[in-house]
């Protein structure tokens, strides 16, 4: 109930005061309307919702020019209304009366209430009264980050002292500046908390103390959290108000940094901006940050910048050190303004798959000269291997060189560094080892010098008369000393079983010159002394020992030495053994996880029972009923509660928790229960968008909207006050609950002002009201204009689009309501559009083509026939962005019912949640068309009997989410594609991915089968063959596989007794089908051929076998090679080579152990075409491969040489004959067999007389006969190998064909000559042998054109016909020498003359003529061994006499025998050709020079293999 200010003398209890400032506490107002609204007994202090208004705001009194634009314009629209503007005036004028009077009677009140206080306090003054407090403490609850104000009124004589006591412990300001404030005001007695935070939730106490006696006021104060902002007192982690900055800025923080992830190697900016007043450009506002509770610093690693109203923290390169609770601390004029939030730092992707993730925090302690001590905390290892070690490594500052410290991994997080050198800077860096691999780096340590500690120790600073300090160093003071002493106090600092550092006090006195160590070890109790830093000068008073045996206890002991000599030897330490001191922690106790918020739990847990010098914990998480843990935190946490962000709204978790020291991570503690992902439990916040709907002018229709937050439970009940407009006092509309968010306010006095405000309820209790209306005037609404829509609501947001609905305007107007228009505007804009031309009579818009990213707001008007009526309050403010996660509606068939479906997967869901389906928007309920099931995120909505009556477009709607929804429009086609798979699967067929079908297999099996696409494991099936079913047995074995859907019978002996029909009947629950093969006439036979010849396969497999048969290659010299490769071979078996049935047997035996044989068959040709059969035998049996070379064959061989000659082919060569003019070709091989295609200006040539193509072994020819100009021009060959041509040119033309012509002419010159001299044909022999008495008769054939003249001559000298010598030349042809009856005189060399004018020949004949009875003389020179048994001689073959070699070694083809008749390839050289004239190789050809005889039929020739022409060298 509203408080009413009485006079205190007027009041019953005269020690009772309340004054005004009572008023202004309206949680005792809330406090009490909870009670009478709210069922609820009590509500628990757990994490409650953030709430946009936290208290009343402060009465005002509505003044006549504070009216709004609409209020104004209304009342000057009945001011004009002649019959009621009097009344009107006056009903002003007496209500600014009433509220001058009642201000008037308030200050008249307040002035009497001083003056009774004071002749009141001067009455008391002489009476003493121990304390007695007349306004007590009362107990407050207030939201975090708020202040709050406890206060007392205290009355006694003489005055109380009033002491102030949080949970019975003084409250001192002092010891936290800024936080509390004690006051002392007119009598009453203050404690002001600034920026309560839930520690501060206590029992506060003021103790008042006079000599009569103490009085005490207790109260209690809870402080709540809102939701997500209470993480800083959760987590302890608040950063102490270290220092004071004086500030006369007002700042308001707005916009803050939430929750943030980032990763290793990225960056990230905290931004928050602020309103400054005053903003003065040049006095910027004070800003701290900190992380967790230390104050950062700018640095090349922080960021930070303050002005323009933002400030910022920027992290340029992340790494888990960064990770942690971030606070902006801004000084202001009346304290500090703090905002703070956690910063979560993943590990970035590891460079080898399962390392760990790389350690963090890296230190250097106990630095000296030479030594550091560089410690750190270990990586969280959640689903990767256990951490087996640590690599440190150092590097020089200003250097990128990093060095390797250990060569095998430490396991403890530190690691002693020895061996730097005195005087640099060095950084550290660690990196973790698993079985896996290496992690990555850590960041690396901040810089450290490398300098003697001692050094500063030895200065000593002197004060001379308080004014001059004086620095000395004890060197000094020691006086001069040459031997240094002994070093003392030497112990271990550090044992570890993988080390142990010795520790000792620098030597006293110590000299000037420097000084190092010697340190010795034995074993303990032996005396056996050892030096251990033989190979390094020790500097440091510091020494790590690595090399101790487990198990063993050793002794140690320290030399100082300088130039001049060494100390004695120190003390000897205690026993020291390799052990580790401590280990692991024990794991944590029980963990709790409660609710936070909508994406965050809180989890809390018991300490281990063994700490082992605790650096924190690590939290993992696991989401119900996955098997992958992921972390929460990625660096140890000091606490034992923490909240774990970034979770998924709805779903449930469970979570572990790990101790962490310095030797490692603890068992992992028991998981927590699961927990669903909810906001805690709190209050609902305020209504608000309170809208008049009509008014009858004694009642008013109100319409608000739903609280955006329902504070975890759903919104039961709402609750409406009222007030007139000029009053203070507020009234209660409804005792009991409205449920629905319209109310009539019925009793309202027409023409008066009123305000109201609106309470929602949930289970929680009663929630903050709303802020108060706009004033609205209660009259009758009697415009024919429909009035205005309400309950503006969106859906389906997405990124360029969005559907507004709303609901039909309350006040119709003088008719029903056609449609609406829907206006919308940019957020800020006062300009709206129209969006839609034409009034839509549905009450929704589907609004496209708005822009990613910006705010509009909307409105909508409602039409008549009589016009368009007043439009909606305007919306909310709605952003075009789609939620994160967001899912649309998929339209699907359930694979086990075949039941047709939407279905909609929400991406954040809360318990209260309810997914709400609509068709066309209009919201389904109970129909028995459809039926909605939920489960978890996930709603579907199942069609009973699906038809074209349910097309249409259906929306759903998750309530109590941020806006969770989405659309999808069923369309004929996509329900008849349904409907027919429906029906497939409520008639279940089993699908085949192949039918029934048979295989072939080794041995001859033959296997029959099929693959269905899915199989179960109850699966059944018959194999049906002829109509009779057959099982597995003997000869026939029937299996199947579930994983690869496969069904099959194997026929071991396949026989003519297997032709038929093969039928597979399958059963698969529901589902069946059956798949058959029919295998008769030719198919059979196909199959049953194929089955014997791989039975047969397999038994020639079981002796020597060609495992690769018979095939061809081509060598790069163009040999074809016929290959083959065996297996299961002996040293005893043959290998043989047939070619037609004729064994050939090459060079080179066959080599069968290799595996591998081949036959070469060089200067492959058409010759070499027929059967070859290679055989394969032993005692195990016999194996014959045959190749047929014929065809097809044949031509691909000849391709395949081609490929090679092609490639190898030289360009077109020139080469002149006495028949024309010749262009060769050279290459690896030719043959006739070849593909080639000689051209002419790009048209193919023929081989004619004109035009002669040939070749040899070698080479490709062309040659022009008795050219011409018209023969001038390119000429190219083309060598075709099937795939490939390979091409080759020559330009006859323009001098090269004038110099080839002329060469032609002189050698057509020559070879006429040489055909056309004379010659002796035959008939002569070399020798003659003739016994005395005896007719000589030496004749022989001659020819020559013209007819040449012979001579014949004895000794070189004429013979001249005579009796005894007869010269005769018959016919032109034939010449003959007759000597009758020979003597010895006429013995002699003998030589016949012939000669024309194109030339001659001499042909020399030996004549012998011996006794009779004399021994027959040795024949020479082709005489006969035996004697001639008549006197005339047998002629012999006569020499052709050998011509100079010509000037070019090309050959040329071989003529026929009727050209020339001699054996030689070379030409007889004229008498009248000089002997430097080149003359040709080849013969001289006949009149009618005819194309050379070919020994391959009518193609060109090939000369005969054993001759080969000289190459000319290639070019």
């Amino acid at each position: 109930m509203p408080y009413k200010v009485t006079p205190w003398y007027r009041r019953k209890r005269g020690t009772q005061v309340k004054t005004d400032y009572a008023c202004q506490h309206t949680r005792s107002i809330v406090k009490h309307r909870t009670e009478r609204k709210s069922s609820s007994k009590s509500v628990s202090q757990v994490q409650a919702q953030a709430t946009e208004a936290m208290a009343e705001p402060a009465y005002t009194i509505p003044e006549f020019r504070q009216r709004t634009t609409e209020g104004t314009e209304e009342y000057q629209r009945v001011a004009t209304n002649v019959s009621k503007g009097l009344s009107v005036i006056q009903e002003e004028i007496h209500r600014m009366r009433m509220v001058t009077k009642a201000q008037v009677d308030s200050l008249a009140i307040q002035r009497e209430v001083k003056e009774r206080m004071t002749k009141r306090t001067d009455w008391l003054d002489d009476i003493p009264k121990m304390p007695d407090f007349v306004l007590a403490l009362r107990p407050h609850t207030v939201w975090e980050k708020t202040p709050i104000k406890l206060f007392c009124t205290v009355q006694g004589n003489p005055r109380p002292v009033v002491k102030w006591y949080k949970g019975g412990v003084p409250v001192d300001p002092l010891s936290a500046p800024g936080k509390y404030k004690i006051e002392n005001k007119y009598g009453v007695h203050s404690l002001i908390i600034s920026r309560c935070v839930v520690s501060d939730t206590a029992e506060y106490s003021a103790v008042a103390t006079n000599p009569h006696g103490t009085a005490t006021s207790m109260a209690t104060v809870t402080v709540k959290r809102p939701a997500g902002g209470g993480e800083l007192c959760h987590l302890g982690l608040v950063p102490h108000l270290t220092e004071i900055h004086p500030s006369k800025l007002e700042i308001s923080l707005l916009d803050r940094f939430s929750v943030s992830f980032g990763q290793e190697g990225g960056a990230i900016s905290l931004t928050c901006t602020m309103v400054v007043v005053p903003d003065l450009p040049n006095v910027p506002p004070i800003a701290q940050w900190y992380r967790d509770d230390k104050l950062l610093k700018p640095s090349q690693l922080v960021e930070m910048f303050v002005g323009g109203g933002v400030a910022r923290l920027t992290l340029p390169h992340l790494a888990k050190d960064d990770e942690g609770l971030y606070t902006l601390r801004m000084f202001t004029k009346d304290g500090t303004a703090e905002h703070s939030a956690y910063l979560f730092v993943s590990d970035a992707a590891s460079t080898v798959p399962g390392a760990p993730g790389s350690p963090m925090s890296v230190k250097a302690y106990d630095v000296n000269a030479d030594y550091v001590l560089v410690a750190w905390k270990p990586p969280n290892t959640v689903n990767e291997a256990a951490i087996t070690g640590y690599f440190v490594d150092r590097c020089e500052a200003g250097g990128d060189t990093w060095v390797q410290c250990n060569d095998t991994p430490v396991k403890v997080c530190k690691y002693p560094v020895h061996g730097l050198s005195v005087g640099r800077s060095y950084h550290f860096r660690v990196r973790a080892v698993n079985s896996a691999g290496i992690s990555r780096p850590s960041r690396k340590s901040d810089k450290v010098m490398a300098l003697d500690a001692a050094e500063n120790e030895r200065l000593q600073v002197i004060k001379i008369e308080g004014k001059y300090d004086i620095v000395i160093k004890d060197d000094d003071l020691e006086g001069y000393v040459t031997i240094p002493g002994e070093p003392t106090d030497l112990h271990a600092s550090e044992v570890f079983k993988s080390y142990v550092v010795l520790s000792w006090k620098p030597p006293s006195p110590r000299g000037r010159a420097p000084l190092w160590y010697v340190i010795e070890k034995c074993v303990a109790g032996t005396g056996a002394w050892q030096r251990i830093n033989t190979a390094v000068k020790l500097h440091s008073p510091r020494y790590p020992v690595f090399d101790l045996q487990d198990g063993q206890k050793y002794q140690f002991r320290v030399y100082s030495v300088n130039m001049y000599g060494s100390s004695e030897a120190s003390a000897p330490s205690e026993p020291v053994q390799k052990v580790d001191e401590d280990g692991v922690p024990s794991a944590p106790g029980q963990v709790v996880a409660t609710r936070n918020t909508k994406s965050s739990v809180f989890v809390q847990w018991e300490a281990p029972k063994v700490s082992k010098n605790l650096i924190g914990y690590y939290i993992d998480g696991r989401v119900v009923g996955a098997k992958e843990w992921f972390p929460c935190n990625h660096k140890p946490f000091r606490h034992n509660r923490f909240v774990v962000h970034g979770l998924t709204p709805g779903e449930s978790y469970v979570f572990r928790v790990q101790a962490v020291n310095i030797y490692g991570l603890s068992d992992e503690s028991q998981e927590s229960s699961p927990i669903a992902v909810e906001p805690a439990l709190a209050t609902p916040s305020a209504p608000f968008g309170i809208t008049m709907l009509s008014s009858d002018g004694s009642s008013i229709t109100l319409a608000w909207k739903s609280p955006k937050h329902c504070g975890g439970s759903k919104v039961s009940a709402y609750y409406i006050d009222r007030r007139d407009a000029d009053g203070l006092v507020w009234k209660e509309v409804n005792l009991e609950a409205v449920t629905e968010r319209v109310c009539t306010v019925d009793n309202l006095t027409e023409g008066n002002f009123y305000e109201f405000k609106v309470q929602a309820a949930n289970m929680a209790g009663v929630g903050v009201p709303s802020a108060p209306s706009a004033p609205m005037k209660c009259e009758a609404w009697n415009m024919e204009e429909p009035g205005p829509a309400y309950d503006l609501s969106f859906s389906e947001v997405r990124s360029h689009s969005l559907v507004i609905l709303w609901k039909a305007p309350f006040y119709t107007g003088a008719s029903a309501v056609t449609g609406y228009f829907v206006d919308m505007a940019k957020k800020g804009s006062s300009e709206f559009t129209t969006l839609n031309e034409e009034a839509v009579s549905h009450r929704y818009l589907q609004v496209s083509g708005l822009e990613e990213g910006e705010t509009y707001v909307f409105r909508v008007r409602a039409v008549n026939t009589k016009g368009v009526g007043k439009a909606s309050q305007v919306s909310e403010p709605v952003c075009a962005r789609a939620l994160p996660g967001t899912k649309e509606i998929e339209a699907g068939v359930d694979e086990e019912t075949g039941d047709i479906f939407l279905s909609l997967e929400a991406c954040e869901i809360c318990e209260e949640s309810k997914f709400v389906w609509s068709k066309n928007y209009k919201p389904i309920g109970d129909c028995p068309r459809v039926s909605v099931t939920s489960k978890g995120r996930t709603s579907r909505l199942t069609f009973t009997n699906p038809d074209k009556d349910d097309l249409g477009k259906y929306s759903v709607v998750v309530t109590d989410t941020d806006g969770v929804s989405a659309s999808h429009t069923l369309t004929e086609d996509a329900l008849n594609t349904m409907l027919e798979l429906s029906h497939a699967i409520r008639h279940p067929v089993v699908p085949l991915k192949h039918g029934l079908n048979y295989e072939i297999l080794e041995k001859g099996h033959v296997r029959f089968w099929l693959q269905a696409v899915k199989l179960s494991p109850s699966v059944s099936y018959r194999f049906i063959v002829n109509d009779k079913e057959v099982t597995s047995g003997e000869g026939q074995k029937i299996s199947h596989d579930v994983a690869t859907g496969v069904i099959q019978m194997t026929v071991d002996l396949f026989t003519r007794a297997n032709e038929g029909t093969y039928t597979v009947q399958i059963h698969d629950g529901k589902a069946k089908t059956q798949s058959s093969l029919v295998l008769v006439g030719d198919v059979f036979k196909a199959a049953l051929k194929e089955a014997e010849f791989q039975r047969k396969e397999h038994i020639r497999k079981q002796g020597p076998h060609f495992s690769e048969y018979l095939y061809f290659t081509v060598a790069d010299d163009c040999t074809v090679m016929l290959a083959c490769k065996v297996a299961n071979v002996q040293k005893d078996t043959a290998f043989r080579w047939y070619k037609e049935e004729d064994e050939i047997v090459p060079e080179t035996p066959p080599n069968v152990m290799s595996g591998a044989c081949a036959l070469p068959i060089p200067l492959f040709s058409r010759k070499d075409q027929g059967i070859y059969k290679a055989v394969l035998s032993d005692n195990r049996g016999k194996d014959t491969s045959t190749f047929d070379i014929s065809g097809q064959v044949f031509d691909d061989i000849i391709n395949a040489i081609a490929q090679i000659a092609g490639a190898s082919a030289s360009e077109l060569v020139l080469q002149c004959t006495p028949e024309g003019i010749r262009l060769q070709c050279y290459m690896s091989y030719y043959t006739e067999e070849m593909k080639t295609v000689w051209k002419h200006k790009e048209s193919k040539i023929a081989s004619s007389e004109k035009m002669r193509i040939g070749g040899t072994a070698e080479m490709a020819w062309m040659q022009i006969c008795d050219p011409t100009d018209k023969e001038k021009g390119n000429y190219s060959i083309e060598i075709s190998d099937g795939v490939k041509t390979h091409t080759r040119t020559f330009d006859l033309s323009g001098q090269a064909y004038t110099d080839a012509y002329e060469e032609y002419l002189r050698l057509k010159a020559a070879a006429f000559a040489e055909k056309n001299r004379g010659r002796v044909v035959g008939g002569l022999p070399d020798v003659v042998t003739i016994m005395e008495e005896k007719s000589l008769s030496l004749t022989c054939t001659v020819w020559g054109e013209p007819t040449p003249e012979v001579t014949w001559f004895k000794n070189e000298q004429e013979v001249a016909s005579n009796e005894h010598t007869k010269v005769t030349f018959d016919g032109g042809k034939f010449a003959s020498l007759v000597i009758n009856k020979v003597t010895p005189d006429d013995s002699g060399k003998y030589s016949i003359n012939v000669r024309n004018k194109y030339g001659g020949e001499f042909v020399e004949i030996t004549v012998s003529v011996y006794r009779h009875g004399e021994q027959i003389p040795e024949p020479k020179l082709g005489q006969a061994k035996t004697p001639t048994a008549t006197p005339v001689a047998t002629p012999a073959a006569t020499p052709v006499p050998k011509s100079p070699a010509p000037s070019s070694k090309t050959p040329t083809p071989t003529p026929s025998k009727s050209q020339t008749p001699a054996p030689s390839m070379k030409s007889p050289t004229p008498a009248s050709t000089p002997a430097s004239t080149p003359v040709p190789k080849s013969p001289t050809p006949s009149q009618r020079s005819p194309t050379p005889a070919s020994s391959r039929g009518a193609k060109s020739p090939t000369p005969t293999r054993s001759i080969k022409s000289p190459t000319p060298p290639r070019k």
